[in-house]
């Protein structure tokens, strides 16, 4: 059998790498940035930083985007591209800034994917995307260096996992001064979506040597340096490490999928703006527990990874370790507990079970799993 890697271009690493961006853009022959940002980043300067790094060089801005970007979203954006003479995409800001990007540079290039919904899943597109340059400005989502991207769909109220090995961007740049304003509440979130991406990515159902080498030391890596760079946002070494541990994990996620976790906290955003690196962190423990008897091993070499000391335990011992190390990680970062905590209504649960059902993350779950036992795993969070 053969296992695909798919992987951006280039990447550029550490505090203040932003400054390539004039010199790659020169060597590319561009002419004029379409620029895709949140208007939080616009408002705090973040994406002034980006911009002084153009100097003269043009650009245009766009940011009539929700958190969890919607179709309509998409569309506003591919005519705003359209109409700026822009020729390739800059994505300043985490997994909702970069994945807009992705659908409008797709749709531009393959406009027969206009109504936006016939991309979800696996879309036969034809050309690459438009050029995307992508500046995270989380330690989250890896959306830099994947070729998945999330949108919802308003009229079904489901989130659309799309995959594409044409949406991946051309160059990354990972910088961690972008990230040094994240509020604490906001650290914690996209660190634990980085953990969550790491540990689905290591038991998913299509993990394979690489991609375990890869994940598990971004579970070291983000278990390292999360709680340090939560609670000092100025810490730029914890910064610059979780900026890493982040894409280590996205670079194998890409390419092996995930499982349920992300599949239960799609639909969670979808019909309640739930921020996805909260719904991850969530949920993480408890289908961590549902997924044991079809992980233990692996799951012993996630609490070594953690920092907890296995000798002496047997599997099954090492195996609920890790579950309490993610546990103990996630009340020390202040995540809520339960869906009650962020306004979830009970009665809505069935709904959201019917949703995670058929997302297209639960069939990478390493346990095969029923829709009744995805509700039940909604109670239990509940």
């Amino acid at each position: 059998m053969a296992n695909r890697f798919i992987l951006n271009e280039t990447s550029y690493f550490g505090a203040g790498s932003r400054e390539v961006l004039a010199t790659e853009i020169a060597k590319r022959g561009y002419n004029k940035a379409f620029i895709v940002a949140d208007k939080d980043l616009i408002k705090f300067g973040i994406v002034n930083l980006v911009t002084d790094s153009l100097g003269e060089f043009p650009y245009e801005i766009f940011s009539e985007f929700k958190a969890n970007p919607t179709v309509n979203n998409v569309k506003a954006g591919v005519e705003a591209f359209k109409a700026s003479d822009a020729d390739f995409v800059i994505a300043v800001g985490g997994g909702s800034a970069i994945d807009t990007a992705k659908a409008i540079a797709i749709i531009i290039n393959n406009p027969e994917f206009a109504d936006v919904v016939s991309l979800e899943g696996v879309a036969d597109t034809k050309k690459k995307c438009v050029d995307i340059i992508a500046l995270p400005t989380t330690a989250g989502t890896a959306a830099e260096v994947t070729i998945n991207y999330v949108i919802t769909d308003e009229e079904s109220g489901r989130k659309m996992v799309c995959v594409d090995p044409n949406d991946i961007p051309v160059l990354a740049i990972v910088d961690a001064e972008l990230m040094a304003t994240m509020p604490a509440g906001l650290t914690a979130a996209t660190g634990m979506d980085a953990l969550t991406h790491a540990i689905e990515g290591y038991i998913t159902k299509g993990a394979w040597h690489l991609s375990n080498i890869l994940e598990i030391n971004a579970i070291k890596i983000i278990s390292d340096n999360l709680r340090a760079a939560t609670a000092d946002g100025t810490n730029m070494k914890a910064r610059e490490q979780m900026a890493l541990g982040q894409y280590v994990a996205g670079m194998a996620f890409s390419n092996v999928g995930l499982g349920c976790v992300h599949s239960m906290a799609h639909p969670l955003g979808a019909r309640f703006d739930i921020a996805h690196g909260v719904a991850n962190a969530l949920l993480l423990p408890i289908v961590m527990e549902f997924n044991m008897p079809a992980c233990e091993v692996k799951y012993c070499r996630i609490a070594e990874a953690m920092g907890v000391d296995v000798s002496g335990m047997s599997t099954a011992e090492g195996a609920k370790a890790a579950v309490e190390a993610v546990k103990k990680l996630s009340l020390d970062l202040n995540i809520p507990q339960t869906l009650r905590e962020i306004g979830i209504p009970e009665e809505a649960l069935e709904q959201l079970a019917n949703d995670a059902f058929n997302d297209v993350c639960t069939g990478g779950n390493p346990r095969e799993i029923t829709e009744a036992d995805i509700l039940e795993l909604y109670k239990k969070a509940y």
